[in-house]
């Protein structure tokens, strides 16, 4: 049996829906399982077993027609049984449409239906602590009747060498082995991701008074100059437990120092997903004009927590598109002050820290 998985998103996204091709892996030991996503995402399969063949979604399969169409009949050429479109949108119906694959799953979506012989309801609504992030993936394998206990916790495999190589940097920085290590999800793909920076200074002012623990920041050299303005808004006695320049070079020595960490707090987005594929504690802060339905995944109000302006303040959000919100974020932003939800973050950190 051969079986396609298609996910070209961000990195977040891919990560989740690999607990498609984990479940497949389970179901059909011996099925050959690919999985097309962004050359950018990659370094979140590393290690992963499930997953026989990484096909690449290129900007040039974007940009051009050609190549685009190219790639559909590459994956023609491979004759799948099964693809399971988790995509969902005109670049995949297209590679879908060429497959000739025999039995092809996506979510129901007007005007697409006759692409797919299942077509699953894309539910607007979670029905557990999962999140829709992870139920709605976890929906696509629910046609094939798959008579194994789903897992739904998405994994990050991180190797020896990885782990020893993040545990000589905490060592070469003096990282103290007598506190905990906190992880700051300091920035988020974008600014109207991105808690506004002095409020952000302030959430980690809390961490350090509350309790005594080393910080790490996450963020990329570009981000330098943000990162700079964050810290130097922090007390005097917060910089002090903050180690700034303790960086992973790459993603996957990033993920070997998520590893090393206790928890992470701070913005929603790739990191906080991968943390949590590492097992380690959340707290998110999420952007406005996200669904926290979404990607609040396995919230339980101890080990994964989230706040959101709308805990706060609904009025605020009434007869609101999600186009409307987004367009009204950096405002909407400037509502969210950190002191609403400081006392989250004490409770947070009381159970996984002390």
């Amino acid at each position: 049996m051969k079986i396609l998985v298609i996910q070209q998103k961000m990195i977040g996204d891919v990560l989740v829906s690999s607990i498609i091709c984990n479940n497949l892996r389970t179901a059909y030991p011996n099925a050959q399982i690919d999985y097309l996503v962004y050359a950018s995402t990659t370094a979140v399969l590393e290690g992963n077993s499930n997953i026989d063949n990484i096909i690449l979604f290129e900007e040039k399969h974007r940009q051009s027609k050609k190549e685009l169409l190219n790639l559909g009949l590459q994956i023609r050429k491979e004759k799948y049984d099964l693809i399971i479109d988790a995509y969902s949108k005109l670049e995949s119906w297209i590679l879908v449409f060429l497959s000739n694959a025999k039995r092809k799953i996506s979510y129901k979506k007007p005007g697409r239906t006759f692409l797919y012989t299942d077509n699953v309801p894309f539910e607007p609504f979670p029905k557990t602590n999962l999140g829709l992030a992870i139920e709605r993936r976890l929906s696509l394998l629910e046609p094939l009747d798959l008579k194994i206990e789903i897992n739904p916790i998405p994994k990050l495999f991180v190797s020896e060498k990885e782990n020893k190589e993040a545990i000589a940097l905490f060592e070469k920085h003096q990282v103290r082995k007598d506190r905990k290590t906190i992880m700051i999800s300091l920035l988020g793909s974008e600014k109207l991701k991105t808690y506004p920076l002095e409020f952000m200074a302030k959430v980690i002012d809390y961490i350090a008074d509350y309790a005594d623990v080393n910080i790490l920041f996450n963020y990329f050299p570009k981000q330098l100059e943000e990162a700079k303005t964050v810290f130097n808004t922090c007390k005097p006695s917060t910089q002090e437990k903050i180690y700034f320049d303790l960086l992973g070079g790459d993603l996957r020595s990033f993920i070997g120092l998520v590893n090393q960490c206790d928890l992470i707090i701070g913005n929603d987005g790739g990191a906080i997903n991968m943390a949590k594929a590492l097992e380690k504690p959340s707290f998110i802060i999420f952007s406005p004009w996200i669904e926290k339905k979404i990607w609040a995944t396995f919230e339980d109000g101890i080990h994964h927590l989230s706040v959101h302006l709308k805990d706060y303040h609904e009025n605020l959000f009434e007869g609101k598109s999600e186009k409307m919100l987004k367009k009204e974020a950096l405002s909407l932003y400037q509502e969210f002050k950190p002191e609403y939800f400081k006392d989250k973050i004490e409770s947070f950190l009381e159970k996984n820290i002390r």
